[in-house]
């Protein structure tokens, strides 16, 4: 016997799930505004709405799609910035540049440093830590691939002269500026305002203190080079963007150790080479410029053969991924 009758409003059909028609018309958001992301914690991104730090999350129509330090976005929601609002963010608009790299050069996963970027700031100590010239040619490489123009920061120059680092690079006509600890920091000033810019470099070469120097409500944590293994210690622990007083913008990076560069094809290496692409003007049609091609015309370029080392190094750890 049935528990309910036909009477009772117990027995009738409760409705069944997605049975609402679904429709292709989404949300315009007209009342959404733009911001910019200064920073991205834990799916939480800090934005500045109108000089207002607001806080927002991802809508879920945007999916897997990324938001990183940098990103224009359509904001909706609580855009007060009051204590406990958030925001949605509903859209990223188009990226003018994007600055990636990846774990190792046979890492096919990139990572997005960071959007909308104009110039690419090396940083590199001349001493404790030792600089090292393949991340600054790692990075030539990501810049000229995003884009960017890259420009060389040597610091610490009380410690050591910049002379020999320079003239690795003096064929490619980079600019660069020197600072030491205490020193001017004006000509560093003039060549960051009114763009936006991305500080790079290993740990402990000094990224974090400049920032402080130039920013200084930054309050940025400052770290120290290791006396046993000469590295620094990671201080910055996320990418933040920040508004320079003269104009413009500066994002401080945490400091890496490894940059990969499984994003770019091995064939467009030597474009970050410019000054081995004129060298390489007198190789046989094909050749790749690896070290084991009998006729490669770079074997012939003494005068750059440091350069040439380097090109080299790079293509042979480009050379495990399978194309």
């Amino acid at each position: 016997m049935a528990r309910y009758d036909e009477h009772d409003y117990e027995s009738y059909d409760r409705p069944r799930r997605r049975t609402r028609p679904r429709t292709k018309q989404r949300p315009t958001h007209d009342d959404a505004v733009v911001g910019v992301v200064v920073a991205v914690d834990r799916g939480r991104m800090s934005c500045l709405v109108d000089g207002v730090a607001v806080t927002a999350m991802k809508s879920r129509p945007l999916g897997r799609k990324g938001v990183v330090v940098g990103d224009q976005v359509r904001i909706v929601g609580d855009v007060s910035g009051r204590d406990g609002s958030l925001a949605r963010i509903v859209e990223v608009l188009e990226r003018s540049t994007v600055l990636r790299r990846t774990a190792d050069d046979d890492d096919p996963v990139e990572r997005v440093i960071v959007a909308n970027a104009e110039q690419l700031v090396i940083v590199t100590a001349l001493a404790d830590p030792e600089p090292r010239t393949g991340l600054i040619d790692r990075a030539l490489v990501a810049a000229y691939d995003a884009g960017m123009t890259p420009l060389l920061c040597l610091t610490k120059a009380d410690l050591a002269s910049p002379a020999e680092l320079l003239s690795v690079f003096a064929p490619l006509d980079m600019p660069y500026v020197v600072t030491q600890r205490g020193g001017d920091l004006d000509p560093l000033r003039a060549a960051l305002a009114g763009k936006s810019s991305v500080m790079l470099g290993h740990s402990g070469v000094g990224k974090s203190t400049l920032v402080n120097a130039l920013v200084p409500a930054a309050h940025r944590e400052t770290g120290h080079v290791n006396a046993v293994t000469g590295r620094g210690r990671h201080t910055s622990t996320s990418a933040v963007l920040l508004p320079l007083p003269e104009g413009g913008w500066i994002v401080d990076t945490p400091g890496i150790r490894s940059f990969g560069l499984a994003h770019v094809e091995p064939r467009r290496l030597i474009e970050a080479f410019p000054d081995l692409a004129d060298a390489a003007l007198g190789c046989p049609r094909g050749c790749t410029h690896e070290s084991d091609e009998p006729e490669c015309a770079l074997d012939e370029a003494d005068e750059i053969a440091d350069r040439v080392a380097s090109y080299r190094r790079l293509l042979a750890s480009r050379a495990m991924r399978d194309y």
